[in-house]
């Protein structure tokens, strides 16, 4: 076959994203405003929250809820030892430290009998990760941690998906979301805070806008736009743009569309990879909606015929992009080195960094290079 060249993601955008932008900069309303309100009126309304509130990242995000739950020096936040290492990072931000719990290997999400063993009395929150886009068994975790601990969503991965008929963003005490454009849908950088929580969302919603009692479209907006606010709490810049916001509003109504090509394409993989014992396929949920933000293998290193790192460099030469699913946070360097930490004390996380592989999952594949993906696993031997 002839050779392709296959990314392992490219965001789908095109000439209505180029037409989106062209309000805010034809009125001037460049920073967060009506454009990003609106985003998040429509972001909330399909995830079928309260409240939805745009940041800069998934990551300001994270760190915006863990602010507004109070978390701090002296408080354990429990997050999965293989995860980007932002869900990680979020909690130091707050002075607060993280715990590190086990991943199960088969759904990649965090060990739920590992969460049982980290509670502490100072335990004042827990981060899951439903990472890839596969929701974690909520019910299962809810049943191993006390009332009292807050659940905090980390759905870079998930937008769209659901669990038992519930949305992610909505199974916790508040959840973000990421628009980067290895997502199903992006905004270039951004993120999106959702909660059921009126006090957390007003609270959040202040911090964003650098601690102001309003916003600045409510203050421009409103009879004495010549006035600032006032500024009772210590709070960031986290605020989305209106060209952001106007792009996201765009691609939030093409996302149940490119999560049914997803999951279409999920299956092809599924069925024509079947026979290779040494290539371990995603978990696909019967109880809710994977978002296939990507499509993670599990190298088995007893069966595969070369390792994992040799099978990327294979099908790099033949022009597919590969990448690790994620990293196991307790092996990178700082982690390691702040916290004491080895590879052998997540064995879960650690086997997952070392064996997983995502291949090319995204909406602007053709059928031809699904089918020069499968043919080139097939050809290694």
């Amino acid at each position: 076959m002839e050779k392709r060249s296959i990314a392992i993601s490219l965001p789908s955008t095109g000439e209505e994203e180029w037409n989106a932008v062209r309000e805010p900069l034809m009125t001037g309303w460049l920073t967060q405003g009506p454009k990003v309100a609106a985003f998040e009126k429509v972001f909330a309304e399909r995830h079928q929250v309260k409240h939805a509130l745009a940041t800069t990242s998934c990551t300001t995000g994270l760190h915006l809820i863990l602010a507004a739950m109070g978390i701090g020096p002296g408080d354990e936040v429990l997050v999965p030892a293989f995860t980007w290492v932002a869900t990680a990072n979020v909690v130091l931000y707050c002075g607060a430290t993280p715990v590190f719990v086990d991943v199960d290997p088969i759904t990649y999400n965090i060990d739920i009998a590992d969460v049982a063993r980290k509670l502490t009395p100072e335990t004042k929150a827990v981060i899951v990760v439903h990472l890839f886009g596969l929701c974690e068994d909520m019910d299962a975790l809810r049943a191993q941690i006390p009332p009292h601990v807050k659940i905090v969503e980390d759905g870079a991965c998930a937008t769209g998906a659901s669990y038992k008929g519930v949305p992610a963003g909505g199974l916790g005490d508040a959840a973000s979301f990421s628009f980067h454009p290895r997502k199903s849908i992006t905004t270039g950088e951004g993120g999106m805070v959702t909660t059921n929580d009126d006090g957390l969302a007003e609270i959040a919603n202040m911090l964003r806008n650098h601690g102001a009692a309003v916003s600045e479209e409510q203050r421009h907006m409103g009879p004495r736009p010549y006035l600032l606010p006032d500024f009772n709490l210590l709070g960031f810049n986290y605020r989305m743009t209106d060209l952001q916001g106007a792009v996201g509003l765009v691609q939030l109504g093409k996302l149940d569309q490119f999560i049914a090509e997803r999951q279409q394409w999920a299956e092809f993989y599924r069925d024509q990879l079947v026979n290779l014992d040494w290539i371990r396929m995603p978990v696909f949920p019967e109880n809710g909606n994977h978002a296939w933000q990507a499509f993670v293998t599990y190298i088995d290193p007893e069966k595969s015929p070369m390792s994992r790192n040799d099978i990327m460099e294979q099908l790099q030469a033949k022009g597919i992009s590969t990448r690790p699913g994620t990293h196991a946070v307790h092996m990178l360097g700082y982690y390691r080195e702040r916290f004491g930490l080895k590879p052998n004390d997540f064995l879960g996380a650690r086997d997952c960094d070392q064996n997983t592989m995502a291949i090319p999952l995204h909406n602007r594949m053709s059928a031809e290079d699904y089918e020069y993906v499968v043919d080139a696993l097939r050809s290694i031997a």
